[in-house]
């Protein structure tokens, strides 16, 4: 019976180690390294330059007052259909003359005194050049009386009309000579006009010299900058006008090391504004002038603007404005059949692109020649082939020949 029990805790024994044995076994048997795999296949391929513009119509009128003066308030608002030649967009009404100071009012009553002095001499001249020109014509009367009785010479006759046409210009001179006092006397005068004139004040005051600012072009009222009445100098901006409707282009501030890659003509796909689907475009322009902005994260860049014709139709993207915010591709390469890798997969091996190709459960460390590559897919030129399985965001501590699975996600 004792023995019994003691072959019993052996065989106990033996099978608890077995057991143990067993469950280190599977604990510490090696595992297939769980990986994401993507396959390598065929498809178009697009490269693009992705970055935010702004929309702007193409022609946009700033108008701004053509006087200095008072602006009556603006009745329009921003949207407001304008005619060009035909809407009254503002009324401007022209201010008094600055008022003078003691030695300005002087000196232009002094101008006045002159200028007055000088016409009374002009017409001094004037009387005295009419006289000789009456004596002349009488002297020419005489001699040619004396010629018909023969008591006098040719010669005389020639003498006296040449005397009387002198005196007669003598007369035109003096008459011009008064026109151009009397215009130094109004010029003169007008140095005094002040607010203390009250034929000034009543001109303005009743509104009979306001000047009617008519819209330069045909389209709607974008953005009003002074709409209250108040005193503005000339030239001061009023409002801008443009036509939004099938007027609009987009401007992209591109990092200069984009730009270059980019040229007039290339195609260029626009979303995320606000509507449904994708608006057409055309590079138009690239400026050759770089500019410096500084980003959020303070880092300084160069940037170009380039500017985007829109080609789809108006009704496509009927709600944008001036100044919209609108994200643009523009396409610098495309391909319609690519061998296409994930990006994601490839990694620096050597100096050389890489990946790891899973074959049979196992890895394959393989070299390959990557062509385009645009963030998100790579173009293959040689090293794999369609259908090929490849390691997505393979890890450090992955190496050649290692068993590896999918990953699952429930």
């Amino acid at each position: 019976m004792w023995d019994s029990r003691k072959r019993s805790r052996v065989y106990l024994s033996l099978l608890a180690l077995l057991l143990l044995a067993v469950a280190l076994l599977v604990a510490f048997w090696p595992r297939p390294t769980l990986i994401d795999i993507g396959e390598v296949n065929r498809g178009p391929m697009r490269l693009t330059i992705d970055d935010e513009g702004r929309t702007r119509v193409r022609d946009a009128y700033m108008v701004s007052t053509p006087v200095a003066g008072r602006l009556l308030r603006v009745q329009l608002d921003p949207g407001a259909t304008v005619h060009k030649g035909d809407t009254v967009i503002a009324y401007m009404r022209p201010s008094n003359p600055a008022a003078l100071d003691v030695r300005t009012r002087e000196q232009a009553r002094a101008l006045v005194a002159a200028a007055d002095a000088s016409l009374r001499v002009a017409r001094a001249d004037l009387n005295a050049a009419i006289a000789n020109r009456d004596l002349a014509r009488s002297e020419q009367d005489r001699t040619g009386q004396l010629a018909r009785q023969g008591m006098t010479t040719e010669a005389a006759v020639d003498r006296t009309r040449q005397e009387a046409r002198v005196a007669q210009a003598h007369v035109d001179t003096a008459e011009a000579a008064i026109a151009m006092r009397q215009a130094e006397l109004a010029n003169a005068q007008a140095q005094l006009i002040g607010f203390d004139d009250q034929g000034m004040n009543a001109a303005t005051a009743s509104g009979e010299g306001d000047i009617p600012i008519l819209a330069p072009a045909s389209g709607s009222v974008l953005r009003i900058l002074q709409q209250s009445e108040t005193t503005l100098p000339a030239g001061t901006p009023i409002m801008e006008i443009g036509d939004i409707n099938g007027n609009l282009e987009v401007v992209v501030d591109l990092l200069s090391t984009d730009a270059v890659q980019v040229s007039a003509g290339q195609r260029v796909f626009m979303d995320d504004w606000g509507g449904e689907g994708l608006i057409d475009g055309e590079v138009l322009r690239v400026d050759p002038f770089a500019f410096t902005r500084f980003s959020a994260l303070g880092v300084e860049e160069q940037r170009v603007n380039t500017v985007i014709r829109l080609i789809s139709d108006a009704e496509s993207y009927r709600g944008l404005g001036h100044g919209f915010r609108i994200e643009t591709r523009i396409v610098v390469w495309e391909s319609d059949d690519s061998l296409i890798v994930p990006a994601s997969a490839l990694f620096r091996e050597r100096g050389e692109w890489a990946v790891f190709r899973v074959d049979e459960g196992r890895t394959v460390l393989q070299s390959i020649q990557a062509g385009r590559n645009n963030g998100v897919q790579a173009q293959v030129l040689e090293g794999l082939d369609e259908d090929d399985q490849v390691v997505l965001y393979p890890s450090s501590d992955l190496s050649a020949g290692q068993r590896v699975q999918q990953r699952r996600i429930d």
